[in-house]
């Protein structure tokens, strides 16, 4: 079995070509540049600095933005047919195939991070209120008696 560091360094250099060969045609604005070597920075400083969980979860968010930014472009700047060279389709190609690489990028990535220790600390539940028969019994005040909810006593 291949050690992590090795498809980090892998992830990196895959996701760094199919980005050169998807930009060759001037198809996709800067952004799409901009946000998938951005990305690519932060991986390559997750490799460097092996003991920061930061570094490693800055480029497993960024990995996850833009595969939303690249379904945004690829869709908003995806030419008609009449238009479409063999060069562009060649780098249209790749860059749907970075696209897709993407989710297994981002599951190494995120194995990588559990290898160094973070924990996924992401709970949907602590953000929305609970309803009041499932928040537990109200905080007693010293001095007073607990409240009841049953009306006889």
């Amino acid at each position: 079995c291949l050690p992590l560091c090795f498809f980090s360094q892998a992830i990196i250099l895959v996701h760094w070509l199919l980005t050169v060969w998807g930009c060759m045609n001037y198809m996709f604005p800067a952004s799409y540049a901009w946000g998938n070597f951005s990305v690519l920075a932060v991986g390559i400083w997750a490799i460097v600095q092996r003991d920061s969980l930061d570094a490693i979860m800055m480029f497993l968010t960024g990995l996850l933005l833009t595969i939303l930014t690249d379904i945004i472009h690829v869709s908003v700047f995806y030419p008609p047919n009449n238009n479409l060279t063999d060069a562009k389709r060649f780098s249209i190609g790749m860059a749907i195939f970075s696209l897709l690489l993407k989710p297994v990028s981002c599951y190494l990535v995120y194995r990588m991070y559990r290898e160094r220790g973070g924990e996924y600390t992401f709970n949907i539940g602590r953000m929305l209120p609970l309803p009041p028969c499932q928040r537990g019994p109200p905080p007693r005040v010293l001095g007073r008696p607990p409240c009841t909810l049953d009306p006889s006593a």
